[in-house]
């Protein structure tokens, strides 16, 4: 029952779609009829409001984060593997993922869980996050694809969790990074074309 009820936590905590959300209170209108469609900070920088799109960004990764300190502080962790991998606290992780993805209350139609993933990875060990968070960060700056720094970072998340020793959150990051991986399918497909935009203009 702690497990089931980790994962609804996460669920519902990250199915809140605070892009929406944001750009609906300033005035911007529903953001899933611009750009990607998405509900995620780098659509809301579509409205051309780099403060939306930060505070998207904040609030998405929140959201993670929340659910997965939340578990840890409201359940015992089992120690030994393999209870410790589905304990909890993953689950916790990801249901915040799931629900940032498959939000019920748009028809399960959501993001793709890069910024919620980086509250997951702080809220599971702070090492792996900032792994997360400076993989994402080299990546965008480097080659200014949201895409694929956002799964070069994911993929980084579950590569540290195994070298730090967290061996109990490889299995769930792997899942996650699947899952994130699998909704960039069209990103992966321009990447291949050389047609994926960049962050803050040009193709």
């Amino acid at each position: 029952m702690d497990q089931i009820l980790a994962l609804f936590i996460g669920y519902l905590f990250g199915s809140i779609p605070f892009g929406l959300l944001i750009a609906r209170l300033a005035g911007k209108g529903d953001i899933r009829t611009i750009g990607s469609g998405n509900i995620g900070a780098t659509n809301v920088l579509r409205t051309g409001s780099k403060w939306l799109a930060a505070a998207t960004l904040l609030l998405d990764l929140a959201k993670g984060l929340a659910p997965v300190l939340l578990a840890k502080a409201m359940f015992d962790q089992p120690t030994d593997l393999p209870q410790a991998a589905w304990g909890p606290a993953p689950l916790a992780a990801l249901g915040a993922v799931l629900g940032h993805c498959f939000p019920v209350w748009l028809g399960f139609r959501g993001g793709k869980g890069v910024a919620t993933n980086a509250g997951v990875a702080f809220g599971l060990s702070w090492p792996i996050g900032l792994i997360y968070a400076a993989v994402w960060l080299l990546m965008l700056a480097l080659v200014r694809i949201s895409s694929l720094a956002g799964m070069c970072a994911v993929v980084a998340a579950a590569v540290a969790a195994w070298l730090f020793g967290n061996v109990q959150y490889v299995p769930v990051l792997i899942v996650i990074a699947i899952l994130v991986i699998w909704l960039h399918r069209a990103n992966i497909g321009r990447l291949s074309r050389g047609e994926e935009p960049k962050v803050g203009g040009g193709r």
